[in-house]
């Protein structure tokens, strides 16, 4: 088997490879897909082949598929242009007649309301409309996404959010990187959506309680509107689009959008998925 990995210099891609190493998977046999092929120059130290690869520029995509059996789609970060960028590595993988095809989504992708669903909708109907031989990836939050909240309750003793009491079923991008190396070294799991989170839900006043056990000091959850909190990201300087999209985003997960936690990733994993404050602690 000839694995490639999208998005490999990532913080998840390069996790993935981590996992696939331990797994068992050989060095030889990964080949890391990089649009900077330079900041990939430790995982070929390690015997991981290397391969430029953009999601912008198509030929390069068809070329990193040369002799690949299984292709790990990790969604990419530049949000408006996904759909065509993955789109590019659909093509490819059908051209390459790939046996597997795995693809890193959004929790509950098909009905989120959350303002990053609409280009996963668009990604899973192009795999189901591929044909692939496609496993899904629906990946509730990574813990890591709160370091910036972690440093800013460091610095002041305080958490403001306009998520309410909404509940997040985050795992670090450890857990879920495992999760993906599992599907891809392991047989049946083709046709499966899997709905990947944490295995305990938390709140911002579990987060601020958190905080104050890494940090040392004492920090609140300070509840804001979305009014409030439009003013306090038009004061630090965001422009009109960013501060809607943030408040969307939040809005989403004070309904719930994040909240569903079940064994599913426990299970992949073959162990219990990391705590919050385990998961937040590297971040200081």
């Amino acid at each position: 088997m000839t694995i490639l990995v999208t998005g490999a210099t990532g913080h998840l891609g390069r996790l993935v490879i981590d996992s696939l190493l331990a797994r068992g998977a050989e060095p030889h046999s990964i080949v890391a897909g990089a649009r900077d092929t330079a900041k990939a120059a430790d995982l070929a130290a390690r015997g991981v082949t290397v391969r430029a690869l953009d999601y912008s520029a198509p030929a390069t995509v068809t070329s990193s598929l040369e002799g690949v059996d299984t292709v790990l789609l990790i969604s990419g970060s530049e949000i408006g242009q996904r759909t065509a960028q993955h789109q590019a590595v659909i093509d490819a993988a059908v051209a390459a007649n790939v046996s597997k095809f795995v693809y890193t989504s959004l929790a509950h992708a098909d009905t989120s309301v959350l303002p990053l669903a609409p280009e996963h909708q668009d990604t899973e109907r192009a795999i189901a409309a591929s044909g692939l031989p496609a496993v899904i990836l629906r990946n509730n939050w990574y813990t890591e996404n709160y370091a910036a909240d972690l440093a800013r309750a460091a610095e002041t003793g305080v958490v403001a959010s306009s998520v309410g009491d909404g509940r997040i079923a985050s795992a670090t991008r450890a857990d879920f990187a495992d999760a993906a190396a599992v599907v891809v070294l392991e047989d049946g799991h083709v046709g499966e959506v899997y709905e990947l989170s944490g295995d305990t839900s938390w709140t911002f006043d579990d987060f601020a309680a958190a905080a104050a056990e890494i940090t040392g000091r004492p920090v609140a959850y300070q509840p804001l509107t979305t009014q409030e909190q439009s003013a306090a990201l038009e004061a630090a300087g965001l422009d009109a689009g960013t501060i809607g999209f943030v408040t969307a985003l939040e809005a989403g997960i004070r309904d719930g959008a994040l909240a569903d936690a079940d064994g599913t990733l426990t299970r992949l994993i073959g162990r219990p998925t990391t705590p919050l404050v385990a998961g937040l602690r590297p971040l200081v």
